[in-house]
């Protein structure tokens, strides 16, 4: 048979350990058939394929060596599991050390978001609180402005009942005509105000809503990663959670994240911004509207005053005249009397001539003679004819003048009534309506 051989190499052993090297030997194994073989008759029970003694030496050798080499790599093997936990471990420690700081520091960014969405939410509620008191006021001047509308229009209305020839538009129904044209102006400004004020109420309460919402997300985010902060390696309630390491698509950036809340801030500061304004500009509208409102009062009332001046003058110049007008009606009436008394009193002496000259007209003959005497009757009937004529026409003249001093005597009384009429108006019904006129704080909204 063919001989073979067999090569027995051992791999050289890693540089970090030091061990003992063997040297290499090239061993020849050779059936027994060879001329040193021990195959014969007499060993023939014997003769089986055993090894050679360097065979069982080089197996020993073998053995030794690959336990040695066993050995070496186990213990290699071990410090390396050694070391590698060591750095595993401080790894262990120095990365969650790293992700409990992160987790810090993204607690105080929360915690600061968190902050100025509350300190904004409590500035929203306050001033939202601020403008609804402003629309109150506002409210409270609207009702108040109807009782100097109803005043104005009273007013009006009263004056309508006067009399010609008192009925005139005059300062006073000018000054009227504006009070109720103001007032409607003013509320109808208040009204608009009110709505605009609504609409801002209402916008302040849809942004502080919008804050709530996000500061309400921060809170319970600020919880967890609270939370997570406190977990230690010796949580017992911590578990393995094999998919929690992969990114939600939703998930935000931290870019985006603070900027969400910069812009839900930034937004709800403008509307507060919106909101101051408005109730400053609300407080100017009440003032103002109150100061116009009492301004045009003051107006009216110095209006009424004026006119009821004039009118107490012109009723007492009336009633002046009507008083000597009333003298002067009785001194015609004697007049005319003695006017009367006049013409009765010629009616004698014109009997007497007339008697004379119908007696001297029975005289007979040439004795009916046109002398001196006849002449003198005669012209003494005339002049009586005359004078009773002449006093009957005076008579008719006064008697005229008499029935026009009457016809003036009733225009001056109806005259007097008439103004008597117009300044009860005035003073007893408007003025005495216009003392019910608000104050200044209740026009303002403050009552």
């Amino acid at each position: 048979m063919p001989q073979t051989s067999i090569l027995v190499t051992h791999a050289p052993a890693p540089q970090s350990v030091q061990v003992c090297d063997l040297p290499h030997k090239v061993y020849e194994i050779e059936r027994n058939t060879g001329p040193y073989s021990s195959s014969g008759l007499a060993t023939a029970g014997f003769r089986t394929a055993k090894y050679l003694s360097e065979e069982w030496y080089q197996n020993s050798y073998t053995r030794y060596h690959q336990a040695f080499a066993d050995r070496d790599h186990a213990e290699r093997t071990r410090h390396e599991s050694k070391q590698l936990a060591a750095e595993t471990e401080a790894l262990s420690q120095r990365t969650q050390q790293d992700s409990t700081k992160k987790v810090g520091e993204r607690l105080q960014d929360i915690h600061f978001w968190k902050s100025e969405l509350q300190r904004e939410i409590e500035d929203f509620i306050t001033e939202t609180d601020l403008l609804i008191g402003q629309k109150l006021r506002l409210e409270r001047a609207l009702d108040a402005t109807e009782v100097p509308f109803s005043i104005a229009t009273d007013n009006l209305q009263c004056r309508e009942r006067r009399q010609p020839p008192d009925l005139v538009r005059d300062i006073v129904e000018i000054e009227l005509l504006k009070e109720a044209e103001l007032i409607r102006n003013i509320q109808e400004l208040l009204k608009r105000t009110i709505m605009q004020a609504i609409n801002q109420i209402r916008l302040n309460r849809e942004h502080k809503e919008i804050c709530e919402m996000d500061w309400s997300d921060k809170v319970e985010t600020y919880n967890i990663d609270e939370m997570c902060a406190r977990y230690t390696n010796q949580s017992t309630n911590i578990r393995f959670h094999p998919h929690s390491s992969t990114f939600e698509e939703s998930a935000s950036t931290p870019e985006t994240w603070a900027k969400y809340s910069h812009d839900n801030i930034y937004r709800a500061e403008r509307e507060k911004m919106a909101s101051i304004n408005l109730r400053l500009l609300i407080d100017n509208i009440l003032n103002d509207t109150a100061e116009d409102l009492r301004l045009q009062c003051d107006a009216v009332n110095s209006a009424f005053a004026k006119r009821c001046e004039e009118m107490e003058d012109a009723k007492y110049k009336l009633e002046h005249h009507l008083h000597k007008t009333l003298r002067e009606i009785s001194d015609q009436e004697n007049s005319i009397a003695s006017l009367k008394q006049a013409i009765k009193d010629k009616e004698a002496p014109l009997r007497v001539a007339q008697e004379r000259l119908y007696q001297r007209a029975q005289r007979p003959n040439v004795d009916l003679c046109k002398d001196a005497a006849q002449f003198r009757l005669m012209s003494e009937i005339e002049e009586l004819n005359m004078s009773i004529k002449a006093l009957k026409q005076k008579v008719l003249e006064s008697e005229q003048a008499l029935r026009n001093l009457e016809d003036s005597r009733m225009t001056l009384e109806k005259e007097i009534a008439v103004k008597a009429n117009s300044l009860f108006i005035d003073r007893q019904k408007c003025l005495a309506h216009r003392s019910r006129y608000p104050t200044i704080l209740k026009l303002a909204g403050y009552q």
